[in-house]
């Protein structure tokens, strides 16, 4: 979950945030700041934000700051490159999945919160600014440009996109994502005939244990389209993933198949199910006994998600259990 932090406000900080503004196009002098009639022949655009807040955006938004891996997902679904991204988890820069669209945009936060100071240099004039809860941050954002709190507490993608679609003055084009995910969800779930039906398990490998997805966050909204069951704790909902699970406890991530991973699939996490099947207590597990368990990117299958990610995951699935 994004949980943006006030630690980047210190005092140095914030000097050099007000002396960035005094330098800077963008109008930092007041919380109110309605950038949007700086726009193209000075029109706007009014919408709620999911706080339920009313914004004033530029009709057609030039420079878009991205401070949620959604965000950035869905932006570059509505063919917008933001000019600043927020480090995916477990990355340098932008998830994994969209490295090479997201290639040369400046990260100006990680996970934790904005980088103030970068903000006010990439000279947005619309912020996304994901679910971002901190009432100083949203204040010091919203004196920068228009800021759109673009992720409600379900965090569906499906309503993020809508929302960004408005925010970026895209509603159509995210009207016609949506349509052409849902044939492809539709025509995947038709092929896989009685498989839709199985029981699929996804989990995150790391150092600490195995966790596991459970509902309310992205992955599990997807295959519930497929129409897919859920083992164990995968039924209920959570903050995102389970605790790390000890290999004795390996029994609640047991499935049909298994789609496991870390934040990483380079380097020493290439080589996962391999290391993985010297376990015991992975060996037991159905999934892996059927050779039903498939190596997936965490980036895109366990963070928080987005309108890319989602069709992505669907060739994912096509290509482990279609035949």
């Amino acid at each position: 979950m994004l949980q943006a932090s006030s630690r980047h406000f210190s005092r140095p900080a914030a000097a050099t945030f007000l002396a960035a503004c005094a330098l800077t196009a963008t109008a930092c002098g007041s919380p109110e700041h309605d950038a949007g009639a700086d726009g193209p022949a000075g029109k706007v655009t009014r919408i709620t934000d999911a706080t339920g807040t009313e914004v004033k955006v530029p009709a057609a938004p030039e420079r878009v700051v991205a401070l949620s891996e959604m965000d950035l997902d869905s932006a570059l679904a509505l063919g917008v490159k933001p000019v600043g991204l927020t480090a995916g988890r477990g990355q340098h820069g932008s998830p994994g999945y969209l490295a090479d669209r997201a290639k040369g945009i400046p990260v100006v936060g990680a996970v934790t919160g904005p980088d103030i100071e970068k903000v006010v240099r990439s000279r947005p004039d619309v912020i996304l600014a994901g679910q971002t809860a901190d009432a100083q941050v949203l204040k010091q954002l919203r004196r920068i440009a228009p800021t759109v709190v673009t992720i409600d507490r379900t965090k569906g993608w499906k309503k993020s996109l809508e929302l960004t679609g408005k925010a970026l003055g895209k509603s159509n084009e995210a009207k016609k994502f949506l349509a052409g995910y849902d044939t492809k969800a539709a025509a995947l779930k038709k092929d896989l005939g009685e498989r839709a039906g199985t029981s699929v398990s996804v989990a995150r490998y790391s150092a600490k244990g195995t966790a596991v997805m459970q509902q309310g966050v992205f992955i599990s909204d997807v295959l519930k389209d497929l129409g897919f069951k859920r083992p164990g704790v995968q039924n209920k909902p959570g903050q995102g993933h389970s605790t790390p699970l000890s290999d004795e406890n390996l029994r609640e991530i047991d499935g049909d198949w298994l789609f496991i991973g870390t934040l990483s699939t380079g380097g020493p996490d290439a080589g996962l199910l391999d290391k993985l099947a010297t376990k015991p207590a992975y060996r037991q597990l159905k999934a892996v006994r059927d050779q039903h368990a498939t190596m997936i990117d965490g980036s895109k299958w366990t963070s928080l998600g987005g309108a890319e990610a989602a069709v992505s995951v669907l060739g994912d699935i096509r290509k482990a259990m279609v035949k």
